[in-house]
């Protein structure tokens, strides 16, 4: 190579590309900036030092930056930008620091997961800036490779974390722990559970030590959750062998193809609302900040950042840069790494104005529900944010966008736990939701069903524990819900009240039975499988260990592999029934409710006959009955035609191993007893 020279670049493509005359050219957006130079750490050149071995001035074009460099490799180089500008409460530019590309596709740190990063670069190049490899070769997909293509009414979620999943030593993988390698091996684990999509926590490049920058309440603890993006292109180096950054991305794509191959969609969990960088209070400048902060984030008439995310800072994304950031990251991540859709964190942040007012049609989201790519996979908004925009329901969404229903969630906890007056809203949640989506050409499965989530308290804590128990976080219990609409069944904690303990799993059951019965789009968490526990934490985000991590041995015990099997036996019913997971809301005659006391708040039992399989060989007619008093209600099973007999699929309270019939068990037609807090599940067969 030649000496580093820079000539005039085209800004026409943002971030690294091939250049003129055998160069490299490097763009970047910055309006506010008044000089911006690109700096550049050659292979073996000088950067022990920590300081560039080449700084080049960028020529501007509008309000882009370029130059075309010659001299350079093509492959191994790490870039940052130092940009100077104009001072003012409005702006935080800082030209004595080189910050991160915004479209950099590959993002230099810490080799592996919670390994200490030196900010100061006197060893090196300072971590989180730019790298690329423009030699690289086309990755290859395989012969007979094909998307899943699974339908919405089909779609079935596991909502889980690649580092969480197998970082625990009882994952026994021949690759590194928590990576993505490691989990294209235990696909079997997903197929054996049902599940033909994935919804993975953040993979966008972060850093999972930010709590340790500065003397706080949380600085013993390490980001094991990822919404604290550095950029929005790169998958997290840390989550690949090695932790190399240009490697993560073919990884990435074979997790994908792992994956793809089994028939299961991945679904990013995507956090556009916020980065990293903080407020002015606690700075974390790593590029966006540095680059043109007024540009990029919301601010106040005074300057101050605003805080909708409730993490420091809220992105600006219905005016560029923003606007085409987003487009451009979301588009890349569906053409280049495959994936099948997107579960945007907070997404109401998206539906606001540059002031941070809410507006009715934001041009973000229009834009992701009119755009030829991302129109055809799957968009499921997070319809809250942390100022108190609620929008479950009425999120703005062009008939194609689904919403965490965060409504169901309530309704369905406060039934089965025997709450009064909790019957109508039950029923309307199991139905589909019509209340809140039958609008606009909206569907049932426009509603993402849960039960329980990341964010709060797993299934298991939410029949063990009435309040939350928070105190490894350091915030001393102020963090998390105090909502959590739980029912510790009698005692808090872990118990060896047996009773109890075995009023617990049929809470469990009962539970997922019910999610997996209701019309709409359900959504299992990663290790509700086998009774996963937080021990009452129900905001474990900063816990890189036990409370996270998916403990494989315990899916050998008895209680645990018995629950598995019933999880798994009922969401592989579901997706085979087509009385369950309907592409259309129910009409008349489509559902029968056995039921006269909709109006007594007292009432916990409900019970109804989902009609229509006259025609589907193989498949009958479905009664459920739930059942949340504490004692036994004896129910008249509905009479069938002449030749068919109830059969039971499900009963929760018979315990493990014989909570799912299969196959079904026939029943003589006239009265079951359905036991205190639990329920069933019967079908109509020959």
């Amino acid at each position: 190579m030649g000496a580093v020279a820079g000539g005039p670049g085209l800004c026409a493509v943002l971030g690294v590309t091939e250049g003129s005359g055998g160069g490299v050219n490097f763009c970047v957006y910055s309006k506010h900036a008044s000089e911006v130079s690109l700096c550049l750490w050659l292979p073996g050149g000088g950067s022990s030092s920590g300081k560039p071995s080449a700084e080049v001035a960028c020529s501007r074009e509008g309000d882009r930056w370029s130059v075309n460099v010659t001299g350079v490799p093509k492959a191994g180089v790490v870039y940052g930008y130092r940009v100077k500008g104009p001072s003012g409460p409005e702006h935080r530019f800082d030209p004595s620091q080189v910050f991160l590309d915004p479209y950099a596709k590959a993002v230099t740190g810490p080799r592996y997961f919670n390994e200490p990063a030196d900010r100061s670069g006197a060893s090196g190049p300072p971590p989180f800036l730019g790298t690329y490899d423009l030699e690289r070769k086309p990755y290859d997909w395989g012969a007979g490779y094909k998307r899943p293509g699974v339908r919405w009414e089909d779609l079935v979620i596991y909502e889980m974390g690649v580092r969480n999943f197998t970082a625990d030593p009882s994952a026994a993988t021949k690759a590194q722990g928590g990576t993505y390698k490691a989990l294209a091996e235990k696909v079997p684990h997903l197929v054996s559970m049902g599940v033909n999509a994935v919804e993975l926590l953040p993979v966008y490049v972060y850093d999972e030590r930010e709590f340790t920058r500065f003397p706080n309440p949380r600085d013993h603890m390490v980001n094991a959750w990822g919404y604290s993006t550095i950029n929005f292109f790169a998958p997290m180096p840390r989550f690949s062998e090695g932790g190399d950054p240009v490697g993560a991305i073919d990884e990435f794509k074979d997790m994908v193809k792992a994956l793809h191959a089994a028939g299961i969609e991945v679904i990013l969990d995507v956090v556009y609302n916020h980065t990293a960088e903080q407020d002015d209070r606690t700075p974390y400048p790593v590029s966006f900040r540095g680059i043109d902060s007024k540009s990029y984030y919301m601010t106040s008439p005074e300057g101050h950042l605003l805080n909708l995310a409730g993490c420091g800072n809220t992105v600006s994304c219905n005016k560029d840069p923003g606007f085409s950031l987003v487009m451009d990251s979301l588009r890349y991540w569906v053409e280049e790494m495959h994936v099948d859709g997107f579960r945007f964190d907070l997404a109401s942040v998206l539906c606001r104005d540059d002031n941070g007012a809410p507006i009715d049609a934001p041009p973000v989201i229009r834009a992701i529900a009119k755009d030829p790519v991302l129109s055809k996979v799957k968009l499921i908004s997070e319809p809250w944010d942390c100022g108190g925009l609620y929008q479950v329901g009425s999120f703005p969404n062009w008939d194609v966008w689904a919403e965490w229903n965060g409504k169901y969630r309530d309704d369905v906890r406060r039934f089965i736990k025997g709450d009064d007056g909790c019957k109508p809203g039950f029923a309307t949640r199991i139905c589909g939701s019509s209340d809140l989506y039958r609008t606009n050409g909206r569907k049932p499965y426009h509603s993402i069903n849960f039960v329980v989530a990341h964010d709060g308290f797993s299934l298991y804590d939410l029949v063990s524990y009435n309040g939350k128990h928070n105190g490894a976080n350091g915030e001393d219990g102020r963090d998390g819900s105090n909502d959590n609409e739980s029912w510790n069944c009698g005692a808090e904690g872990e118990t060896g009240d047996p009773g109890v303990n075995a009023l617990r799993w049929r809470q469990m059951r009962n539970f997922t039975l019910a999610l997996l019965a209701s019309q709409g789009t359900p959504m299992l968490l990663m290790g509700d499988e086998y009774g996963h526990t937080g021990f009452g934490n129900n905001n474990r985000y900063g816990h890189d260990n036990h409370l996270n991590h998916f403990l494989w041995d315990r899916l050998d015990g008895e209680k645990e592999a018995a629950f598995k099997r019933f999880t798994a036996e009922l969401t592989k019913f579901r997706t085979a029934h087509p009385l369950l997971g309907r592409p259309d809301f129910m009409g008349e005659g489509d559902i029968t409710f056995f039921e006269d006391n909709w109006d007594n708040a007292g009432s916990h039992y409900l019970a109804f006959r989902l009609n229509g399989c006259n025609g589907t060989p193989g498949r009958g007619d479905l009664f459920f009955a739930f059942n949340a008093h504490g004692f036994e209600i004896p129910t008249p099973l509905p009479p069938l035609p002449g030749g068919k007999q109830w059969h039971r699929v499900v009963d929760t309270n018979l315990g493990p191993g014989k909570d799912f019939s299969s196959p079904a068990r026939a029943l003589d037609n006239g009265v079951y007893g359905v036991a205190g807090f639990s329920a069933i599940m019967l079908e109509a067969l020959p």
